[in-house]
C-alpha cells in the first residue's frame, strides 16, 4: 500500500471510542501505532480508507471525541514517507 488515511489521538482513550463506533457503522478501521513521522510520543492511531472519510469526520464530530489530526500518508519510492495533515 503507497497510500494510507490516519487519524491520530492524543489519548488511547478516543482512539479505542472511535474504533469502536467506527466498527458499529461498518467503516473498516484497523488499530495502529502512530507513525514517527506525525509524532515522537508513543500512541495508537486508526486507518481507514480514503471512501469512509466523511463518515469518520462525522462520527467524530458527532461524538465530540478529541482527536490530533487526520492524516494522509504516503509512502515514496526511495522509501521515505510523505505526511499531510487533512483535518
Amino acid at each position: 500500500m503507497n497510500e494510507m488515511y490516519i487519524v491520530s489521538f492524543n489519548s488511547t482513550h478516543h482512539a479505542i471510542r472511535l474504533d469502536k463506533l467506527l466498527g458499529e457503522a461498518s467503516v473498516r478501521a484497523t488499530t495502529l501505532p502512530t507513525p514517527r513521522e506525525i509524532t515522537a510520543s508513543c500512541g495508537i492511531s486508526i486507518r481507514f480508507l480514503y471512501e469512509d472519510i466523511e463518515k469518520v469526520k462525522a462520527i467524530l464530530a458527532e461524538n465530540n471525541i478529541e482527536y490530533k489530526g487526520i492524516y494522509k500518508i504516503i509512502r515514496l519510492e526511495n522509501g521515505t514517507k510523505e505526511v499531510e495533515n487533512i483535518g
